[in-house]
């Protein structure tokens, strides 16, 4: 099966330490990948609260470090592609500073995400703070459709669900149903330009008790409004999780209706077809 990998972290990610880009991409090879990307993170906000844990402000990656060793580790192992990504934390008060990089740096891959906002990080808890469920969420997703629109200049939407990894709420999963009308605003804005919607796997796994599940219904209004681009990725920060349940999301993406999996080299879409052979990765 051709699937790539479209979202990786290695050593030049502030949070990459247990893994690097030849590492990775032998547990690729491994896992019967065709192809991994590394998109290190690249977040010019840091909320105080995380800079007091982390003392990162910004976070940020040597651009020129990272491309030349992902061109040495493929000189070496040339049976599995291996691409040039970022993964840019979109946030209002930054977007001079990521328009400019976007535009003196070449890559394959860029991912949009959200990490941070209203001046807080999820993943230390602050941003829950005061608010229920629906709030979070629904405020989180209005957050992605305002910056993804405003950037435009991105290939993959990031983790549209990574809010409910680490929420305090019984309600562990985002669900279509609950917040139809910002999911049709940015489904509808990736289908209408060629933008992919990523699969996360790393959401759907075990946090504190809470495993959130990908709705299934996403994907078909995805469909609905024309969208073809769905990517796979493992958010991986060591080799161990590269290509994580691959094998799972390709034949749920299939019962959703679609045929391929995306991926992207000089900023171009590639669609591979999903087959049913098994990957090798539990």
């Amino acid at each position: 099966m051709k699937l790539y990998d479209n979202h990786n972290h290695s050593q030049f990610s502030f949070d990459g330490k247990l893994a690097s880009v030849e590492t990775s991409a032998r547990a690729a090879m491994a896992a019967g990948l065709a192809g991994i990307c590394f998109t290190d993170h690249c977040d010019f906000f840091v909320p105080e609260m995380k800079a007091a844990y982390e003392h990162l402000i910004p976070e940020q990656f040597d651009i020129t470090a990272q491309q030349a060793e992902i061109d040495r580790v493929q000189a070496i192992l040339p049976e599995i592609r291996i691409l040039k990504g970022i993964e840019i934390g979109m946030e209002a008060g930054c977007h001079d500073k990521i328009r400019r990089l976007l535009s003196e740096n070449s890559f394959d891959t860029v991912i949009a995400s959200v990490h941070y906002l209203d001046d807080t990080d999820p993943f230390w808890g602050g941003y829950y703070k005061g608010k229920d469920w629906k709030t979070a969420y629904g405020h989180y997703l209005e957050t992605i459709y305002s910056e993804m629109t405003w950037l435009g200049d991105f290939d993959i939407l990031g983790h549209f669900d990574y809010v409910a990894r680490y929420a305090p709420y019984p309600q562990c999963s985002i669900l279509y149903k609950d917040f139809p009308d910002i999911f049709d605003s940015i489904l509808r804005y990736l289908a209408e330009h060629g933008k992919a919607l990523e699969i996360n796997t790393k959401t759907y796994q075990d946090y504190k008790g809470r495993t959130p599940v990908l709705d299934r219904d996403i994907l078909l209004r995805f469909r609905e409004y024309g969208g073809e681009a769905v990517s796979l990725g493992s958010d991986s920060h060591n080799p161990e999780r590269t290509g994580d349940k691959f094998s799972l999301y390709a034949e749920f993406i299939k019962g959703c209706g679609f045929s391929y999996a995306a991926h992207f080299e000089k900023r171009s879409l590639i669609m591979e077809k999903i087959k049913s052979t098994l990957l090798r990765h539990p």
